[in-house]
């Protein structure tokens, strides 16, 4: 454990950001010049693995240092309950978390032990996501005749936001989230820990003009498809010019959190809240644009959403390019170590710090797992876009299939639910274009080997079932759970 006194945590979350749309990782369009210069004082890792492919379960990892199979809030079980945050350990320091990122509010627990906390969710704001709400969401979900329900008022919700979120009323809330961190921190003596998570490059893309004339000029955001509902199921189909806008309308995206994060950082450094401040910048996950023939970031666990971005700058790690893999619930343990925080759920562990010089050194360090619980309410979406389209999708197929992998840099295995598992070698296949499972490759049967000793310790794959409508629910709580279906 560093032996230094609790110091200032800054903790960065770029939501959906795939790491090679990023300038800093050597992607040839400018995306991200101010993380360019960022990089230049930070430790750059190139293998850094998301423990699960959407927001929820990522940031509960991060917040408990927990894989999904552990602290259990997925979608299945839409809250985390049981496992304290990194926020409640840090009880020396004064914290805060922003966002407009719906799944970070009280509901889901998420917030628990933040001092200071609001969502900047567009369509409801955050001190509603409590109390009632709560309660409500959590009956629905706890008792399994509900889900049914449940699934259907979120589905509303999706479509009240997909028509909100359209590109004359959609601003982003990223200016206002920055806004607000330096509030906190001008306005803080103690110790802080500060946590954002900014949402400009989840799906629907209406970049600001500034942004957008520079990476994809000339488009119109509301012709282009913005529903990953619609392409997956079959709906809807994109050509390849369509893809290209889309592609720019991220870029553009990316490139207006990256100048929203060069301020904050300029705003520290003219302040003195740079030097002894862990900066931490990742990813909860990636974003799939046409690649294994899917749009978003529901159902796979392929690279582009997993293997995501991860800079820290810290006094102790040199700043260069890291290629040793990382988990990114390693860094509950990190943010401890730095804090001189023993934590208060999960112990911190020295040998999972980025900090120690023995990082990983422990027995199957050189293993990233991946989990993916059933997508309760993507799959709910999918279908009702399909059955729209006259479309009947496969039970026995990818979108009803939960997953686990095991990744190296040298290679991945995907244990799939309905439909047959997946191998793939990294280092000569990055794209993971040709499955190699059955073959007779000593990398992937040792990667299986693991993969199936994790699982050993993994609850069985249980039955997700709704049978009936809920008939008693007051109005109000109807229309705020309508709104809460923000995620396409």
């Amino acid at each position: 454990m560093s032996d230094t006194p609790a110091r200032n945590v800054l903790f960065v979350v770029m939501d959906t950001v795939r790491k090679d749309h990023l300038s800093c990782y050597g992607y040839e369009r400018e995306t991200t010049p101010g993380l360019e210069a960022f990089a230049e004082e930070a430790a750059v890792y190139e293998q850094a693995v998301a423990p699960a492919p959407w927001t929820l379960p990522s940031h509960a990892s991060m917040f408990t240092g927990r894989y999904p199979g552990e602290h259990d809030a997925t979608q299945e079980n839409p809250y985390l309950e049981g496992h304290p945050t990194l926020a409640q350990s840090l009880e020396g320091h004064r914290s805060s978390c922003y966002s407009s990122n719906a799944w970070i509010t009280p509901y889901t627990h998420l917030t628990d032990g933040f001092d200071s906390q609001d969502n900047f969710f567009e369509v409801m704001p955050g001190d509603v996501l409590s109390g009632p709400l709560a309660r409500a969401w959590k009956t629905m979900n706890d008792n399994e005749r509900l889900r049914q329900a449940a699934d259907w008022l979120v589905n509303l919700g999706n479509e009240i936001h997909e028509y909100l979120a359209s590109g004359e009323g959609a601003d982003s809330k990223t200016p206002a989230v920055i806004d607000r961190t330096i509030e906190f921190i001008d306005s803080t003596e103690e110790p802080y820990f500060s946590f954002i998570n900014l949402m400009d490059a989840h799906l629907p893309y209406h970049p600001p003009d500034e942004h957008k004339e520079l990476f994809a000029p000339g488009v119109d955001s509301t012709q282009v498809c913005q529903n990953s509902k619609e392409y997956n199921s079959g709906a809807r189909d994109i050509g390849e010019a369509e893809w290209t806008s889309i592609r720019g309308l991220y870029d553009a995206e990316i490139h207006h959190v990256d100048a929203q994060l060069h301020r904050l950082f300029e705003w520290m450094r003219v302040n003195d809240e740079w030097e002894d401040t862990l900066v931490v910048v990742c990813a909860d996950h990636g974003e799939l644009h046409g690649e294994h023939g899917l749009y978003g970031h529901e159902f796979a666990v392929y690279d582009p959403i997993v293997n995501v971005p991860l800079m820290v700058k810290h006094p102790e790690l040199d700043a260069g390019r890291y290629e040793k893999q990382v988990e990114l619930q390693d860094l509950y343990h990190t943010v401890l170590d730095h804090a001189g925080a023993e934590g208060k759920g999960l112990p911190l562990d020295p040998e999972r710090s980025l900090l120690s010089d023995d990082y990983r050194a422990f027995d199957g360090g050189e293993n990233a797992f991946v989990e993916y619980h059933r997508p309760v309410v993507e799959l709910n979406q999918l279908e009702n876009k399909a059955s729209a389209a006259g479309i009947d999708l496969d039970e026995d197929s990818r979108f009803y299939s939960r997953m686990r992998a095991v990744r190296r840099p040298a290679g991945k295995y995907i244990h799939n639910e309905r439909i047959a598992d997946e191998a793939y070698r990294l280092d000569s296949d990055p794209d993971e274009i040709e499955n190699v499972r059955g073959g007779e490759d000593p990398v992937i049967e040792d990667l299986e080997s693991a993969l199936r000793e994790f699982e050993r310790e993994r609850d069985d794959w249980g039955a997700v079932e709704g049978e009936e409508v809920l008939s008693e629910m007051g109005d109000d709580a109807k229309q705020r759970l309508e709104d809460l279906g923000y995620i396409d």
